[in-house]
């Protein structure tokens, strides 16, 4: 994959290892309120808290379209960490998900839909040191041309510290790296209202107020038939 670094050249990487930390909410209190959002939609509660599921590498996709099977589908927004033997960078991406087969089995869910991500990325030394300061949202939509609906809205201080995640992930390759051509989800934020919900647009954001930028990344699924 090829990614816009700023002011370096772009970055080419062989992703070898995909990977979802999930239930990685910091407050235990929000980490309960996303498990009943997905309790209300039939999925079983985790095992242990946080889990890392991997996933093909393949999944992970710039595109501004994914296909998926029938309409239970959703996006969740999540910080994206990519190590490519030379350095570690922030990033983007959805944790795209089936919920009708999450209620089945999480991991297969997981592996069954495109994760999409941003083109661009952040050199992971230049942020680390504000990562609580950094926001995180995203909105959905199911028309073209509609208003974006508030999905999601958050920041990076609402998830486990990145380092911490590095360190306990299968992955970890020392303090703040992690194993060439790895890219790691790093955990999503509880919805704003109306429970966890499929659309045909999903919007995502990361906001750094210190340094003043923002990775951003639109998508559209197109639902193919659940032919029976």
């Amino acid at each position: 994959m090829t990614f816009e670094v700023l002011g370096d050249s772009p970055l080419s990487v062989n992703i070898d290892n995909a990977v979802i930390a999930g239930w990685t909410g910091r407050d235990q209190a929000a980490v309960d309120h996303h498990i009943a959002e997905l309790k209300a939609i039939g999925v079983a509660p985790p095992s242990a808290v946080p889990l890392f599921y991997r996933i093909g590498s393949a999944l992970l996709t710039n595109d501004a379209a994914i296909q998926v099977v029938g309409a239970t589908s959703s996006g969740e927004v999540e910080p994206l960490l990519l190590d490519d033997g030379k350095a570690l960078f922030l990033g983007l991406g959805s944790d795209h998900t089936d919920r009708e087969l999450e209620a089945h089995s999480v991991a297969l869910s997981k592996q069954v839909c495109a994760k999409p991500v941003a083109k661009r990325l952040w050199r992971y030394e230049e942020v680390c040191g504000h990562l609580d300061e950094i926001a995180l949202r995203s909105w959905i939509r199911d028309e073209p041309g509609t208003e974006w609906t508030p999905y999601q809205d958050g920041g990076v201080a609402k998830i486990r510290p990145l380092a911490g995640l590095i360190e306990t992930s299968p992955f970890a390759a020392g303090p703040d790296r992690l194993q060439p051509g790895t890219a790691m989800m790093c955990g999503t934020l509880g919805v704003l209202s109306g429970g966890v919900r499929p659309a045909r647009y999903f919007r995502m954001q990361l906001h750094d107020p210190v340094l003043g930028r923002t990775i951003e990344h639109e998508y559209e699924s197109l639902v193919l038939p659940a032919v029976e």
